[in-house]
């Protein structure tokens, strides 16, 4: 089974795919994304940049081992995307000491099977890659991915399945730090959509400035983008997208593994099958 890891800056997601993927009978596009992915198991952890090599393997040896596995059966590949340079190099050497199997760590000179169409190819992010490749798996193209994690990004996939860019703003987490670390009478609240957007409390106001603040942000970039694309499927993905994605209009398929899927594709295209 393939181990995927995703290091994200705040959360680090990991999953374990089957080695026989279940696709439909027939090659129709686009595909629903709740349809399964081969995603046997998956875990969201908090990303620790200083977790050592020998930690990571026994972190993963641990969440395996909680769902009665051995890793040492159960682990054929291994393939990492990492927004975090400390943590990639830690997993690998994780992979290099512990673990005999292949290795793909998406970075510059991996093959992703899509074109990419920035100006400087190495400035995108492995995620933002994973990303689109799930995404145009899935759904085919045109199509815009909007990833709510620490930092929300946009990113177009042409009809040809070509990565022409997009937008990153500030995430939905690091926005409410800075404004509780810079706002003395604010305080944290939880996030749930308050009685009306015309808040009566701070609490509701907070509430309602986040929850469709950002649904609105997501909607305007969105469409600005299919000005330019033409129609094109929105999906969602990220730790946040689950939160926002109710209060969105343009949002028509939320993907929380949408990451981990692209990952195995490129694996797939990098290790050849005996």
């Amino acid at each position: 089974m393939l181990l995927a890891i995703d290091v994200g800056n705040t959360e680090t997601v990991v999953g374990l795919f089957t080695d026989d993927l279940i696709v439909p009978d027939d090659d129709s596009v686009p595909r629903d994304g709740t349809e399964p992915l081969g995603l046997a198991h998956h875990w969201r952890l908090s990303t620790v940049d200083v977790r050592t090599a020998d930690e990571h393997a026994l972190l993963i040896t641990q969440l395996l081992d909680l769902n009665g596995l051995d890793v040492n059966q159960t682990v054929t590949g291994i393939a990492v995307t990492s927004s975090v340079p400390q943590v990639t190099s830690s997993l690998r050497q994780m992979a290099g000491r512990w673990f005999d199997v292949p290795t793909v760590v998406l970075e510059p000179g991996i093959k992703s099977g899509m074109p990419i169409l920035y100006d400087n190819p190495k400035e995108v992010g492995a995620d933002r890659i994973a990303n689109a490749v799930g995404a145009y798996d899935l759904f085919g193209g045109p199509c815009v991915v909007v990833d709510l994690g620490t930092a929300t990004t946009w990113d177009a996939i042409s009809p040809s399945g070509e990565y022409l860019g997009g937008a990153i703003a500030p995430g939905v987490a690091i926005s409410l730090e800075a404004l509780f670390a810079h706002a003395a009478a604010l305080r944290r609240v939880e996030l749930v959509e308050p009685r009306s957007v015309i808040g009566k409390s701070t609490v509701e106001s907070i509430q309602s400035g986040t929850l469709y603040g950002y649904a609105g942000q997501v909607d305007g970039l969105c469409r600005r983008i299919a000005g330019v694309l033409g129609e094109c499927t929105v999906v969602a993905t990220g730790g946040l997208s689950e939160l926002i994605a109710p209060y969105s209009d343009e949002i028509e398929y939320v993907e929380p593994w949408l990451t981990l899927h692209g990952l195995r594709i490129i694996y797939d295209r990098n290790i050849a099958k005996s």
